[in-house]
């Protein structure tokens, strides 16, 4: 009998899709790294991997490296769809925090995108599959809770001053995207076709998407959006 192996869900080691056909570029031990990440991981994936040569790994003709290289991209297929679509609000405590719909242990990677974006805040994400909120502050640590999101800001929120620079504030993130999308669409010029191409269907029911104004003006017609 295998004995369970249990990977570690936050490595230290960072390791970014090389965008190359199936594995090439990839070293076993990567390889190795990464695919525990993946929903449908099991031990006896891992211990083929260990025995597989490197060369068979990185050679597409091979049924087992296929089925690696589609485990590895839809790790980061995930990871980039929650970069683009997932939508946050930022508090006066300096608390960014927003939804996120997340199978594959890839967390620390929206998280790590968003810390580099705004290392000044503390960046916190609930995930609706997994019920739990994981949280990034400002020196790089990250935090796992099993709480909601809004139970976690408050508590994360106790110690932390007023941030100074929101004073100026007068609108939120909803303000802002009505303002960008008003300010962009051109009626002579709508393409929803590419519109649809550009937001795939299955992304309109992402957490940050769901009555979002993405999907306000793929289902009216834009004059209505417009002119409300």
């Amino acid at each position: 009998m295998l004995e369970k192996w249990v990977p570690t869900l936050y490595p230290k080691k960072k390791v970014e899709s090389n965008g190359r056909c199936g594995l090439k570029g990839y070293e076993k031990a990567q390889i190795l790294d990464l695919i525990p990440r993946h929903a449908n991981y099991s031990p006896i994936i891992h211990k083929r991997i260990q025995s597989t040569p490197e060369a068979v790994l990185q050679n597409i003709g091979s049924p087992f490296a296929r089925k690696v290289d589609k485990m590895i991209k839809e790790l980061f297929k995930e990871t980039e769809r929650c970069k683009q679509f997932t939508r946050t609000k930022l508090n006066k405590k300096g608390i960014l925090a927003g939804e996120i719909s997340i199978s594959h242990a890839v967390e620390d990677f929206v998280l790590q995108y968003f810390h580099d974006r705004f290392p000044n805040f503390i960046v916190c994400l609930y995930n609706s599959l997994k019920r739990e909120t994981i949280s990034i502050d400002e020196m790089g640590q990250i935090s796992i809770f099993k709480k909601t999101l809004d139970t976690v800001i408050i508590q994360l929120s106790v110690n932390r001053a007023d941030q100074p620079y929101f004073d100026d504030i007068t609108f939120d993130n909803t303000d802002l995207f009505e303002e960008f999308y008003a300010s962009q669409f051109i009626a002579e010029r709508e393409n929803r076709k590419y519109f649809k191409k550009m937001i795939p269907e299955n992304c309109m029911q992402l957490p940050g998407m769901k009555g979002g104004v993405e999907n306000r003006f793929r289902n009216k017609n834009l004059d209505r959006f417009l002119n409300p």
